[in-house]
Order: C-alpha cells, then sequence, then structure tokens
C-alpha cells in the first residue's frame, strides 16, 4: 500500500463519522464508498473497515438487512433540536423552495431567450442577407424596366385573337384528320395490302411521321 493510501485509511474513520453524521441517513458500505472514494481517495476495504470498527465503537449504528449492512449516525449523539428551531428551518425551506421556484423560472425565461438568439442572423449574416436582397430586388428592377420599355408588346385584344384562330385551326385540323382516318379505313376493308404500304402507295404523310401532334382542345 503507498503512503498516501495508507494516510488516507488511517484517517477514514474520522472521515467516515463527519460524513454520516453530516449526511444523517443511511449508506451502505458501497454507497459511502463511490461517494468519497474520488474525493479522499479511500479504498473499499478500508471503508468497510472503517464503518465495522465505528460500529463496534458505538458511534455509528449498524442494521443489517440480508446479506447488505447499512450504516447511519448514532441519534442520540446528535444535538436535538428545539421545536423552534425547526419552525424556524421549515420557514427557510419555504423561503429557499420559492427562491428555487423563482430561478428555475428565470432560468427557463433565460433559455427561451437564449434559443431565439442562437436562431437569429449574426449581424455579419444579416448585412450579407441585405445585399443579396438588394442585388435580386435590382434585376428584378432591370427586367422589368426591358419589358416596360419593349415595343412589341402584345394587347389583350391581339391575344385572344390568336387564341380564337389557334383553335378555329384546330378543330379543322381535327375534323380533316378524321374525315381522312374514316376515308382510309373504308378502303382499306377491300385493299389486299397492309396500311403502310397503301400510304406508301398513295403518298399519305401522317401526323406521326412528322411528330407533331394534335394539341388539345
Amino acid at each position: 500500500m503507498s503512503k498516501g493510501r495508507a494516510e488516507a485509511a488511517a484517517g477514514a474513520p474520522a472521515i467516515l463519522l463527519r460524513y454520516l453524521q453530516e449526511q444523517n441517513r443511511p449508506y451502505s458500505a458501497q454507497d459511502v464508498f463511490g461517494n468519497l472514494q474520488r474525493e479522499h481517495g479511500l479504498g473499499k476495504a478500508a471503508v468497510v473497515k472503517a464503518l465495522e470498527q465505528l460500529a463496534q465503537q458505538g458511534k455509528i449504528r449498524e442494521k443489517a438487512y440480508g446479506k447488505q449492512k447499512i450504516y447511519f449516525a448514532d441519534q442520540a449523539q446528535l444535538d436535538t433540536v428545539s421545536d423552534a428551531d425547526l419552525q424556524g428551518l421549515d420557514a427557510k425551506i419555504v423561503a429557499l423552495t420559492a427562491k428555487v421556484q423563482s430561478l428555475q423560472q428565470s432560468c427557463r425565461h433565460m433559455e427561451a431567450e437564449l434559443k431565439d438568439l442562437s436562431s437569429a442572423l449574426t449581424t455579419p449574416e444579416m448585412q450579407k442577407e441585405i445585399r443579396e436582397l438588394q442585388e435580386e430586388c435590382a434585376g428584378y428592377r432591370e427586367r422589368l424596366q426591358n419589358i416596360k420599355a419593349a415595343a412589341n408588346h402584345v394587347t389583350p385584344e391581339e391575344k385572344e385573337e390568336v387564341y380564337k384562330e389557334r383553335q378555329k385551326y384546330c378543330k379543322e385540323w381535327r375534323k380533316r384528320k378524321r374525315m381522312a382516318t374514316e376515308l382510309s379505313d373504308a378502303i382499306l376493308e377491300g385493299y389486299p395490302k397492309s396500311k403502310k404500304q397503301f400510304f406508301e402507295e398513295v403518298g399519305i404523310e401522317t401526323d406521326e411521321d412528322h411528330d407533331v401532334k394534335l394539341p388539345d382542345p
């Protein structure tokens, strides 16, 4: 055992006695070891030995629950507290509880504010976005100016006339296509060859041959 570990083990009883009296609640040896090992560097064996020693000396109390032992401060060795002191402690608890609630509410407000600030743009980011928006607006203004300055505008009346002409010619196209189809089908009923051979002999070219499609009505 190192010198430091030996010194810690020698002082373990005093450390554990003070700890159990300050906490004034039951602990197992494992609990005490886990709570004090980092701060005081006590080994598990030193903790168990010190607790058993304190219990044998009557400085702490020991109770067995199955295979596990629980250690706690001897209540007879602790100072008694008067009713007035208890009432004072209760009042202090109420005041501290109210303070905790107030601080928790303040923390929630600060967390909400922090979340808003974290999601907001920084000043450089905002300046960059403003420049980009200004450039975009300038482009739209230039485009609008060019449109207004153009001399080839189509009036609503001219546009309507174009649509009417389109409907007229599409209707005629559809009519003639139907007539041609009906006529060719009638001829093909008595034609000894295929439809393709008939079109080649007669010299008929279809919309499909030129990859064109009749517009939707």
